[in-house]
């Protein structure tokens, strides 16, 4: 608020006071910290909604995936079937895992050797990268939760001394006169607020589904890994009959 104003409202001229009216009466630094507010909101609605999405969409590739995995059905074909088209979650540990397989197989004679700890290397390489693409951008969500009501403060902060400032110049220290640059002032914190708290709420969410998602991906990876091991045990035990 300026002091033009100031002495208006000590002349008891009666406005309304709305969220728009409060905005566009704010300071300069106030309005600049309200937008950047806002558009950090808009921003992190977007990574939720988005993660949300592919949560869900992970969760029912996987379960389908594990449904076609432990239905019997040869290993072979599910491999050429997923090969062919781009893979997430356990289908990409599958793929991963069962390149490697016929790598060793395909090669020299000596690429079988230590194929166990490649397998389990590969499959651990494959799950970082599943979990790096899962989390990627909920920094933001933790960023905003967390800044977001201190640049909000500061909004608040530079909008009380502008208004105390005012206030000073028109000599005047009503409450008609005060109440509207409070106002103004607490609408930046406000905002921060409206900014963080679902940006808080969500990371928190989001996090936990992620984790749930690599804990059963580690899971299949264990199982899958045992599953080949004693496939190596098998194939070695047959070349020393051979020999």
């Amino acid at each position: 608020m300026n002091p033009a104003e100031i002495a208006s409202g000590a002349a008891g001229v009666a406005t309304e006071v709305t969220l728009w009216g409060m905005f566009w009466a704010a300071h300069l630094v106030v309005k600049v910290v309200m937008l950047g507010l806002l558009a950090a909101s808009v921003w992190c609605w977007a990574i939720i909604i988005d993660k949300v999405l592919l949560l869900r969409r992970l969760q029912k590739q996987m379960d389908a995936f594990e449904e076609t995995f432990w239905s019997g059905n040869s290993l072979e074909d599910l491999y050429q079937v997923l090969s062919q088209r781009p893979v997430t979650g356990m289908g990409a540990l599958f793929v991963a895992a069962m390149r490697e397989w016929k790598r060793s197989f395909t090669g020299a004679a000596s690429a079988f050797m230590g194929l166990q700890a490649r397998i389990e290397k590969v499959l651990d390489v494959t799950i970082a990268r599943e979990v790096e693409r899962l989390e990627s951008q909920l920094l933001v969500l933790a960023s905003v939760a967390s800044a977001g009501p201190f640049v909000g403060l500061f909004g608040t902060v530079w909008g009380i001394m502008s208004s105390f400032r005012s206030i000073a110049a028109s000599k005047n220290t009503s409450l008609a006169v005060v109440a509207p640059g409070i106002a103004e002032a607490l609408f930046a914190t406000a905002i921060g607020l409206f900014a963080a708290i679902p940006a808080l709420i969500f990371y928190n969410i989001l996090q936990g589904k992620v984790a749930r998602s690599q804990a059963r991906m580690e899971s299949f990876a264990d199982e899958f890994s045992s599953i080949l091991s004693r496939q190596i045990d098998q194939h070695v035990a047959n070349e020393r009959d051979r020999v």
